[in-house]
């Protein structure tokens, strides 16, 4: 190890990794991913897709989950500022329906991994962000689940300032909230 460093959350398997940087006059140099630096680090997962995302200010996106092909996730924002979130959704864990954010920006390139089992989303800080991430299976559209980011039973504090017109898809509206998935999901 060495070229990261990794802060465990208080909800188990949630991490936040920095990578070590290296700069000079041309610019920098950061390994943003090596399996056996992440497998060291308790990240032993293996990525079959990467991802990318472009949004402007104010776009909200998620809690979002798979049912049956659940993903692990390695996220990370190259450009601009987001505030990332995970809820934890595993059955009989001591910290279900609890959530945790982190700031990630193409400043301090945090990374923060996200387990199998949890509900993800991002809400846009900056003017404009992109934003990355690995997953460890493959996005299958007709398994797609979600969680109303405002559910008061999660309560995510998302720093939301006064007056911001949210801009969401159609289907982020219309989710549940931790009830509905408790009925659905859990019996």
């Amino acid at each position: 190890m060495g070229k990261i460093s990794v802060e465990t959350c208080e909800i188990e398997g949630l991490k936040v990794i920095t990578p070590e940087v290296r700069g000079d006059e041309r610019g920098y140099f950061m390994e943003t991913y090596q399996y056996n630096d992440f497998k060291a680090a308790g990240i032993d997962e293996v990525f079959v897709q990467d991802n990318q995302s472009a949004s402007k200010k104010g776009v909200l996106r998620g809690l979002h989950f798979q049912i049956r092909y659940p993903q692990a996730k390695l996220v990370r924002v190259i450009k601009g500022e987001v505030f990332d979130v995970a809820v934890d959704l595993r059955k009989g864990s001591a910290t279900f329906g609890k959530w945790h954010g982190v700031l990630l920006s193409e400043e301090n390139k945090k990374q923060f991994f996200v387990p199998k089992g949890f509900a993800h989303g991002f809400f846009v800080v900056s003017d404009y962000a992109e934003f990355c991430y690995k997953c460890s299976d493959f996005y299958h559209p007709n398994d797609e689940g979600g969680i109303l980011y405002n559910d008061p039973e999660i309560g995510v504090a998302w720093p939301i300032p006064e007056g911001t017109k949210l801009i969401q898809s159609e289907k982020d509206i219309k989710w549940g909230g931790l009830k509905e998935y408790k009925e659905k999901y859990l019996g």
